[in-house]
């Protein structure tokens, strides 16, 4: 099994050769390439993107060799680096962040017989683009549960990234299921902007601990909000994100979201060795293993625990959609009739606050 860092130079990669019929009959071998917004130890997001690709040597084997870039910003880099992945003979590429979203289509339009994989993404303008995202809400709204429950100021706050659509369903979806719990509880938002900034996303907690916040929930990719709240000795509490964040478990963190990317890197890269792969556009949650929600300590009431479990079963068996009516949009207009649950079209388009949140979203 080989394992290596992308090399910089794509002199030394060595060259596509497989023409597109050979990925119909199966492959003997696969380089699958993995572009990383953050770096591997980020603690969050790029963690798990990266646990995923570890997960797809350890299935395969010798039948597959894994390559990666870490710390590729979005834009014009993006672009350069998925020219050099593409040259260097990977098969298969998975482009980890929403704004790789035109650099990935732009080169996979140069490159028809290398499939590429855009993660939260929404563009597939070329036969070879593919897209695949995770229903991060329903961790949310189990968050949002728990901070409802939690909270003894009534005061709960979250981190943002970017205001893309991803972003700001979760939010509504934290502040949804608090409220359904705690119809006094009320929602600060602090934007980082920024997907893995430990200096920013600290400096976004402690705005949140002044307003006098005590359950923090964040969508960036650094364990920096836990150490914030962990500097309140006990007053402020959260949770781990996009990884489980486990070495806070004795202190702040008193559950997570998980991203579980391993399975489904696995089948993808299996499509291709046995000749199944077909372009697709998949949004998995819960029920599909791609969201887990972590550990729940025993910081968390017995009772309370329960009913978020109970919640993260329901999602996952269907039975409950975290947007369900009635709902109104921040402005008053009607939303969501009671009993309606929202189209994944209406989540994927959000740009909108639920009815309660105060604030705007930036444009």
């Amino acid at each position: 099994m080989k394992r290596r860092h992308l090399l910089a130079s794509a002199a030394l990669g060595l060259g596509l050769t497989i023409a597109g019929g050979a990925f119909a009959a199966g492959m003997d071998h696969v380089k699958a390439c993995f572009v990383y917004v953050g770096p591997i130890g980020d603690g969050g997001w790029t963690f798990q993107h990266d646990q995923g690709r570890l997960a797809v040597e350890k299935e395969f084997g010798d039948k597959v060799e894994t390559a990666y870039q870490e710390n590729v910003p979005e834009g014009a880099d993006a672009e350069r680096v998925l020219t050099q992945m593409a040259l260097s003979g990977c098969n298969i590429i998975f482009t980890t962040s929403f704004g790789y979203m035109d650099a990935t289509n732009a080169v996979a339009a140069k490159f028809p017989d290398v499939k590429f994989e855009h993660a939260t993404g929404f563009k597939r303008d070329s036969a070879n683009v593919s897209t695949y995202n995770a229903r991060f809400y329903e961790g949310r709204a189990v968050e949002g549960l728990l901070a409802g429950r939690m909270t003894k100021t009534n005061k709960i706050g979250y981190i943002g990234s970017f205001p893309i659509p991803e972003v700001v369903m979760g939010i509504n979806s934290y502040y949804l299921n608090a409220k359904k719990v705690n119809p006094a509880v009320e929602l600060s938002v602090v934007w980082a902007f920024t997907w893995f900034d430990p200096a920013k996303e600290a400096d976004a907690a402690k705005a949140l601990i002044d307003q006098g916040v005590d359950v923090i929930a964040s969508h960036t990719d650094s364990t920096a909000v836990l150490a914030e709240a962990a500097k309140t000795e006990g007053k402020v509490i959260g949770f781990g994100q996009a990884s489980d964040m486990a070495e806070y478990k004795d202190g702040p963190r008193i559950s997570s979201i998980i991203d579980n990317w391993g399975p489904y890197y696995v089948k993808r890269v299996g499509a291709l060795l046995d000749g199944s792969y077909e372009q697709a556009d998949a949004w998995e949650g819960i029920a599909g293993g791609e969201v887990l929600i972590g550990d729940i300590t025993d910081a968390v009431p017995a009772e309370v625990k329960a009913e978020a479990e109970g919640l993260r079963d329901a999602i996952a068996a269907g039975t409950y959609h975290p947007f369900t009516g009635p709902i109104k949009k921040q402005d008053g207009s009607d939303w969501l009739a009671e009993g309606q649950t929202a189209p994944d079209g209406d989540l994927l388009g959000m740009s909108f606050y639920v009815e309660g949140i105060t604030g705007e979203i930036p444009k």
